[in-house]
């Protein structure tokens, strides 16, 4: 706990918060990537410790608000067959498709479990070989390398019962695909320490040069925010896009070598669908040729799947950081963490569960972006 005390120091966090005040002329509006950024700024009150002309936008790094309805279909289909043995990270039990969720398909009857990493879900294929074992790999890429890890144990090691259901999607593009949006109105952005400690941060210059933003690498502490929108301003005020790393005590411009290296090896890039955003073009990970006769999807056959969506719901405004989540009409009222109407209610990363926990009902100090 003494590390974590030296960065959510009060004191500190007040007069980082002067300092940027000192510096900020004009409105700047930033966005944070992750959702784990979403939920220390609201739990902390940050964007309340910030004057009023900067504005935090909150975006789509939240891997279990962004997998697509269809995806959460086909794992219920999956689930509910018989002779399956469906495993998933317990964030996912609750979100809501087209009509239930994985616990209802547990309460029903499936052998649905929770595991903590898809490693115990190879080991229970190897234990139960007259089951079909099914692990839901969701994630960016901060998730990747255990998944594609475990793929590979399990072609090496022969275990033909194993198989993922893929859903990984990448940063860089969401960024590019919020510069590109009709209506934007992002000027920054603070990029996520954890997919950064994996992947690098070469991928960023190139966003900053072509969409002329500011990016800085953040972590999920209250001073590693605050000092990040601290640089993020100065760039703004300073006129220039450029990228910073401001999480040198986890990130390199490289990134995990070896992390990379498995990824590279089992999973190849492809064009994702994106919950309440839509496709992003080359925005995901799918399995690579050689270990297609792992993919649950080519294996159990769910293509076709018709889904719907509620009408009452506005998470895909929220993702896109077009509203906060107090702006959406059923936020509070139909939609709670008992009866969320979309995922970005039930993860431990969602904007709109942020809000609630943190009994922000009404419309925010700084304002929705449709009420401007």
């Amino acid at each position: 706990m003494k590390h974590l005390a030296e960065y959510r120091d009060g004191e500190t966090a007040r007069r980082l918060a002067a300092r940027i005040a000192a510096i900020v002329t004009r409105p700047w509006a930033i966005m944070e990537v992750w959702g784990g950024q979403t939920h220390s700024i609201i739990r902390n009150a940050l964007d309340q410790l910030l004057p009023p002309d900067v504005e935090l936008i909150h975006g789509p790094g939240c891997p279990v608000c962004v997998t697509p309805l269809e995806m959460i279909d086909r794992a219920l289909a999956i689930a509910a067959l018989p002779g399956t043995i469906f495993c998933s990270f317990g964030d996912m039990l609750r979100v809501p498709g087209s009509h239930g969720d994985l616990l209802g398909v547990k309460a029903a009857g499936g052998d649905v479990r929770v595991v903590y990493s898809p490693l115990d879900a190879l080991e229970l294929a190897r234990r139960h070989p007259d089951r079909e074992v099914v692990f839901f790999a969701i994630g960016f890429e901060t998730t990747a390398p255990a998944n594609a890890m475990a793929v590979r144990l399990a072609e090496r090691g022969g275990v033909k019962n194993f198989s993922v259901l893929v859903s990984h999607v990448l940063v860089p593009p969401a960024i590019a695909a919020v510069m590109e949006s009709p209506g934007n109105r992002v000027e920054a952005f603070l990029a996520a320490g954890h997919v950064c400690s994996v992947m690098g941060t070469l991928q960023y210059p190139p966003l900053c040069d072509r969409y002329r933003v500011p990016i800085v690498v953040t972590g999920f502490e209250p001073l590693d925010l605050l000092e990040g929108i601290r640089r993020t301003v100065v760039q703004l005020e300073a006129g220039k896009h450029e990228l910073e790393n401001a999480y040198p005590r986890v990130v390199t411009k490289e990134g995990n070598a070896i992390a990379k290296g498995v990824i590279a090896e089992v999973f190849e890039p492809c064009d994702r669908t994106w919950r309440g955003i839509g496709t992003i073009p080359a925005s995901g990970w799918k399995l690579a040729d050689r270990y297609a006769p792992f993919d649950a999807e080519r294996r159990f056959a769910v293509e076709g799947i018709v889904t719907a969506e509620s009408p009452l719901c506005r998470a895909g405004d929220v993702l896109r950081g077009a509203i906060k989540p107090n702006a959406c009409p059923a936020f509070g009222r139909e939609c709670t963490p008992r009866t969320p109407l979309g995922a970005t209610m039930v993860s431990g990363e969602g904007a709109c569960a942020a809000y609630y926990h943190a009994g922000r009902f009404a419309a925010t100090r700084q304002g929705n972006a449709d009420e401007r």
